[in-house]
């Protein structure tokens, strides 16, 4: 299924910031190569978000550091992958990017060295210190060489924080202290983290200097970084902590409200969204538990400007009926080019101001919930969401994301626990994509039962595009699958492309990766885990050819911020419709931070 007709979504030049315009990391080309079969390297590297219309590349290969020699003949105009046939694979081989402007060759792009005897597998893998399990991974630029580095959260008693560059080098630990050692995962410590559907961590350049600092949720007796300690009088007022990227040093913090402080500390989940539409904002979802079991929910939103971290404003659930879940999803829903915050049963607007509550319309709390452009022949994007034992029997439901408007659901008798919903594009015959939880599959514009039998529907995990085609594939517990629409069997026998175990590897929690994501390469995604010893991050990225071009998905807005984002793992989404028969995306509105 190649879909030649893509071109490349770029301007021209770069520009002075306008109104509505996004600063965004300053990406390399993020050269990967990895041993496709006894003979052949596949090499890939970005396309970006600002990249000029009919830009090329040349590729070069250097053997055991010697010359340079350009592989390909005519510039490379298609897809931004090549397979080497002819390396020397018992030598290293570094391969260089150079990008084609107008005939004209320019400066290195990006380079990246595949060692000597390289074994046959598609995984990067990147040595870090040994130690406790891993949960989480997120990654940011910290040292401002275009290139993602990882920060990543140790499960132990007391938990840590640790940042690597992207080649394995350690940077810096935080210990977070003896109030992260309460680990419950509905009532954590006022300092523990990625706990439950909890993270409280996120990372992201917030002030747009070209290096991207890390959010992290702390209270008394935190140690950075660069060894100073954190006190604090009182072990239920907590803080955001806005550290620096390369040394884990404090930069700024600001208190959390205290608004609920007599039901005990707050936990939390941290995000990214552009509310005024040009500069970064964090924000936090935070809860505590009454002595009723009821929760108190307040969400706020903060911004630091290099120097000192603010509060935007607060919103507080009160009595309001606006149910949450356990996924925050942050995207701009009415063009306006800033960012609306959505949880399963509510959005709020950019200036924390409710949009819509979706609790009057029968929608109770739920795991999981999606907002794509499902519908490509309709305006705006469309949402999919499943439900926890809804009183009404509602399972799941179809919604317009700008008002809030339910355009279909689908009911049973009783209540019942849905815990996992998916969406994408995963038949081509017909429009739009497809949404499935444990009912069969739909065409989620039409609402047309496309396969009856739930049992040939693939399982409702992640999404993850992995091979040559534009379809969606699948990632489940560790097994990358691809859905066949011709002839579907049951969700337990999805033929599989490749289980991580083969490899040596293993999920960081549950039927999860600590990370997935397009971080390598061109547009496809990668999915990070980890060794049984926790000593290695072993990065999935595909080594299958495809001559469909498309920026990167990471200078894409709405995909961006989702990586930013934790809670119940769950697929990102790019605003704009990817699959069969898919139109040119738009260029994305964004200027580089530098």
């Amino acid at each position: 299924m190649k879909l030649l007709s893509l071109a490349v979504a770029a301007v021209a030049c770069l520009a002075p910031l306008a109104s509505g315009q996004r600063l965004m990391e300053k990406l390399g080309r993020g050269v990967v190569a990895v041993r496709s079969s006894n003979t052949d390297v596949f090499v890939s590297w970005r396309l970006l978000g600002l990249d000029p219309d009919g830009i090329a590349f040349n590729l070069y290969r250097a053997t055991n550091n010697g010359s340079p020699v350009k592989l390909n003949g005519a510039a490379i105009n298609g897809g931004t992958n090549y397979v080497d046939r002819t390396a020397n694979l018992g030598q290293p081989n570094t391969y260089t990017v150079r990008p084609v402007v107008d005939g004209k060759e320019q400066a290195v792009g990006g380079t990246f060295t595949l060692p000597a005897n390289k074994a046959t597998e598609p995984v990067v893998r990147i040595p870090i210190r040994g130690g406790d399990p891993i949960k989480f991974v997120w990654v940011g630029d910290l040292d401002g060489d275009g290139e993602y580095d990882f920060v990543l959260d140790r499960q132990a008693s007391p938990q840590l924080l640790e940042a690597y560059r992207s080649d394995g080098t350690f940077l810096w630990r935080v210990n977070m202290g003896p109030n992260s050692q309460q680990q419950n995962n509905i009532s954590p410590g006022s300092a523990a983290n990625n706990l439950g559907h909890w993270d409280g961590v996120t990372v992201y350049d917030f002030d747009s200097d070209g290096r991207a600092e890390v959010a992290v949720r702390i209270a008394n007796g935190v140690t950075f970084g660069d060894g100073q300690k954190f006190t604090h009088g009182n072990d239920n007022e907590q803080f955001i902590a806005i550290l620096d990227g390369k040394t884990g040093a404090l930069r700024a913090r600001a208190q959390i409200p205290t608004d609920y402080i007599s039901d005990g500390p707050v936990a939390a989940r941290f995000g990214v969204g552009y509310l005024d539409g040009e500069r970064p904002s964090l924000v936090t979802y935070m809860k505590n538990r009454q002595k009723s079991g009821d929760f108190n929910l307040m969400m706020a939103a903060w911004n630091f400007d290099g120097k000192a971290l603010k509060m935007q404003w607060k919103w507080l659930r009160g009595n309001q009926d606006a149910p949450d879940g356990h996924n925050t999803r942050i995207i701009d829903v009415d063009g306006d080019g800033r960012d609306e915050i959505h949880e399963i049963g509510f959005t709020l607007n950019p200036d924390g101001k409710v949009r819509y509550l979706l609790g009057p319309q029968g929608i109770v709390h739920g795991d999981r919930f999606h907002i794509a452009k499902m519908d490509p022949g309709h305006a705006g994007l469309q949402v999919f969401g499943v439900q926890q034992r809804n009183p009404s029997g509602l399972l799941e439901y179809y919604y317009d994301a700008t008002e809030g408007r339910i355009i279909w659901r689908h009911s049973a008798s009783g209540e019942t626990d849905i815990g996992r919903g998916m969406v994408g594009d995963i038949d081509p015959t017909q429009p739009g994509m497809e949404v499935w939880s444990f009912s069969g599959v739909y065409n989620g514009p039409s609402n047309k039962l496309t396969v009856a039998d739930a049992t040939q529907a693939p399982w409702p995990h992640l999404g993850l595009f992995w091979d040559g085609d534009i379809l969606m594939e699948l990632y489940n517990d560790g097994k990358i699958e691809k859905w066949n629409w011709k002839a579907p069997t049951t969700s337990k026998n999805t033929p599989r492309l490749l289980a991580i175990s083969k490899y040596g590897a293993q999920n960081t929690h549950g039927p999860n990766p600590g990370f997935h994501g397009d971080i390598l390469g061109d547009w496809r995604e990668e999915v990070i885990v980890v060794s049984p010893e926790n000593d290695e991050l072993i990065i999935f990225t595909t080594d299958q050819p495809t001559d469909i071009r498309l920026y990167t998905l990471a200078h894409n807005p709405a995909y961006r911020n989702a990586m930013t984002l934790k809670g119940y793992v769950q697929s990102h989404h790019v605003d704009y419709f990817i699959g069969q028969g898919m139109s040119k995306p738009p260029r994305p509105n964004i200027q580089y931070v530098g």
